[in-house]
């Protein structure tokens, strides 16, 4: 079986020489050398200012929108992964969907003001497959309405925009360290913000509050990363240029063999440095989609829709008519990318893809 991406495996006696010294020190959890050493090399890696280790990537979002969200509206994009939206709900705010722009699948800039009414707390955006969204002109509008600004910057790791990592940008940028994801520490996530008191205000909630043992700043939940996940992350990290190298490779060969006459891919904001995590490519309609995947699985490859459906669409909220969002995830499809895919295995998918459009 082919799967859309597959984990990198750092050797595992690298992994086990980490690990060793949480077991010599006897600390497993709340905050130990590992967690540590893993957030001041994140640091001088990303160029950001100091991270917070997270067990998961779905808690930072949390933790952002119980700091800015105040129960009210938070502006959004329908195109990204569910817990986007239902992090917004379990923080009891509402979600406003903005439709995405054609090109770049991010949320369209041009029309977040006119979704602002006096609820509106916040803007949580996606940059979507890497892909950044227009943060200069996101922050003009924050600012001049008074708003916060999350970014969901899952797909992020490795990505610069005009020199930048995209965790330099917005009140709050989140990350994902889930085991599919290009940098992992089997699951794990991170939060980085550049303002001092936001870095304190998350910083204790994501530790139940705690100010010392016996004092407490105020409510808090567990978020904390174990040294088990921070091990797998330092095993990793040093691994992370050769394994962008490698997806590149298997971009350009995509890009070389697929037949575009019919198929539209992903357009990279321009001052973007990409880190190819993702390849999708957008079919002329659904139907054409479906074929091409049942052709791919049934060779056992397994692409994935991602993301389907538009978060628009979930049962428990409000359904909206968004039109480019509508006609994007009805058609866009995630192709294998992994820095282990051979390129006969490339050259079949695009085939099978070219013959089936």
């Amino acid at each position: 079986m082919i799967p859309v991406t597959q984990t990198f495996l750092p050797p595992q006696e690298e992994f086990q020489a980490i690990l060793r010294e949480a077991w010599q020190a006897g600390w497993m959890t709340n905050r130990g050398t590992l967690v540590k050493r893993l957030e001041a090399q994140l640091q001088d890696y990303l160029g950001i200012a100091p991270p917070i280790a997270t067990t998961n990537g779905t808690l930072p979002l949390q933790i952002a929108l119980n700091l800015f969200g105040k129960g009210g509206e938070i502006i959004t994009t329908p195109f990204s992964y569910v817990a986007t939206t239902s992090s917004i709900i379990w923080q009891g705010c509402t979600p406003v969907f903005v439709d995405i722009h054609p090109d770049y699948f991010t949320i369209d800039e041009t029309q977040i003001e006119a979704a602002i009414t006096p609820r509106t707390t916040a803007i949580l955006a996606t940059h979507v497959y890497g892909n950044p969204c227009a943060v200069e002109e996101i922050e003009a509008i924050a600012k001049k309405h008074n708003l916060k600004v999350i970014y969901d910057a899952a797909h992020c790791f490795g990505v610069s925009y005009k020199g930048q990592s995209m965790f330099n940008f917005g009140d709050v940028s989140t990350c994902s360290f889930h085991a599919t994801k290009l940098f992992h520490t089997g699951e794990g996530g991170m939060m980085v913000c550049p303002d001092t008191e936001t870095y304190h205000q998350l910083f204790y909630r994501h530790n139940f509050g705690h100010k010392n043992q016996l004092e407490f700043h105020g409510l808090g939940i567990n978020a904390k990363m174990s040294e088990l996940q921070a091990a797998m992350g330092l095993a990793v990290l040093p691994y992370v240029a050769s394994l962008i190298a490698a997806r590149k490779k298997v971009v350009e060969r995509y890009d070389t063999h697929l037949d575009f006459t019919r198929l539209r891919r992903l357009t990279l904001r321009p001052g973007t440095v990409w880190n190819y995590s993702y390849y999708p490519v957008v079919f002329e309609s659904e139907t054409a989609l479906l074929q091409a995947e049942k052709a791919l699985n049934n060779q056992q490859i397994y692409p994935r829709r991602y993301f389907y459906p538009g978060l628009h669409r979930l049962p428990y909220v409000q359904a909206q008519k968004l039109p480019v969002c509508d006609a994007v995830y009805k058609s866009v499809l995630c192709l294998p990318v992994y820095h282990e895919i051979e390129t006969t295995l490339i050259h079949l998918i695009c085939q099978t893809i070219n013959s089936n459009k």
